[in-house]
Parts: structure tokens; C-alpha cells; sequence
């Protein structure tokens, strides 16, 4: 398993602006605006679930495993929220929101409707779709969980955040609903 650097201090506060995206700067503006305190980690990329055991470690949480999933015609995209370990079946998911055929969206529809890339994918990113094209899918789980781990739309810093933040102050500024999910 390839290990990463990690900044082991936990921060309370946004970074400073120099060397950071700005759709990251947005992210930790906007939680501040929405009165959504967060812990923060930096990190080398972590480009897949595997590489977050230190992460979680240090934030006391389990990051969660963000799918952006589409139907076979590519209509219908959905950000599915679970439990990082959890396996992921297709069909376990599919049957609960009558949709056939649910496959990994391509890249390019990611950054188009969310503005994330592969590897980045987090529930934050709903922010940047205004069209409201993307359902959010969250397992229940997740959903019972204090605190959910997130990244904020680039994968080199994690967040903890309290899910009743996320679902009381965040998600209805989005305005997107979320639909529970049991996987």
C-alpha cells in the first residue's frame, strides 16, 4: 500500500488562498457563510478510499466512499454517499431507485455538473449544480453517522463535518434532497 504525507495538524480554519483552487477557497467561504464548523487535514492526493486509513485515523471518522453514477442513457446522474469499506453493488442500488443499469458517469459529465475531477468527488461539489441535475443518494449509514469525511472539491485536504450540518444547512442551500439508500 503506498503511503502519503500528511500534515498532522488538524485546523479549525480555511488555509491561506496561496497555492490552494479556488473552487477549494469557495468551498471553505461558503461553509463559513452557511455557519458550518468543519476540522481540516492536509494531505498528498488521495486519489481512491485505500489511502485515507491515516486521514480517518486522525479525524476520528470514516471518510466516505463518493460514487457519481449515471443510467445507461446517461439522463439521470446521482452522487452516491456510503461508508468507504462498504461494498458497492450495482443492483442493491439500482432495484431501490428504479433505475436499470447504473454504471460510473464519465469524467467529463463530473466536471461539467459538478466541477470536480475523478478522485475529488464530494458532496461539496453539489454546489456547483445549479441545474440541479444530480440526485444525492446518501446510505443510511452514513446518515446515522455524528460526522461525515469529506473532501473539499480537491482531494489534497479532507474535512470533518457534522452530518446534521450538512443536511440542516448545506444541502437546503444546494437544494438538493437527499434520497436515504440501504447498502
Amino acid at each position: 500500500m503506498q503511503n502519503i504525507n500528511i500534515d498532522h495538524t488538524i485546523y479549525k480554519t480555511k488555509p491561506d488562498k496561496a497555492n490552494r483552487a479556488k473552487k477549494e477557497m469557495d468551498i471553505y467561504d461558503l461553509l463559513e457563510i452557511l455557519d458550518i464548523p468543519y476540522f481540516r487535514l492536509d494531505h498528498d492526493e488521495t486519489p481512491s478510499i485505500e489511502l485515507c486509513d491515516e486521514v480517518e485515523k486522525l479525524l476520528g471518522i470514516e471518510i466516505c466512499k463518493n460514487l457519481f453514477l449515471c443510467n445507461s442513457q446517461r439522463t439521470s446522474f446521482y452522487l452516491l454517499m456510503m461508508p468507504g469499506r462498504k461494498k458497492f453493488r450495482t443492483k442493491d442500488l439500482s432495484r431501490q431507485i428504479d433505475s436499470s443499469r447504473l454504471s460510473f458517469a464519465e469524467a467529463e459529465d463530473m466536471e461539467k455538473l459538478l466541477n470536480i475531477k475523478p478522485g475529488s468527488v464530494s458532496v461539496l461539489g453539489l454546489v456547483n449544480d445549479i441545474s440541479q441535475s444530480v440526485q444525492l443518494l446518501i446510505d443510511k449509514d452514513v446518515l446515522q453517522s455524528e460526522y461525515v469525511g469529506c473532501h473539499p472539491c480537491v482531494n489534497t485536504s479532507s474535512l470533518k463535518i457534522k452530518t446534521s450540518d450538512l443536511l440542516t444547512k448545506f444541502l437546503p442551500y444546494t437544494g438538493h434532497q437527499p434520497i436515504p439508500v440501504d447498502l
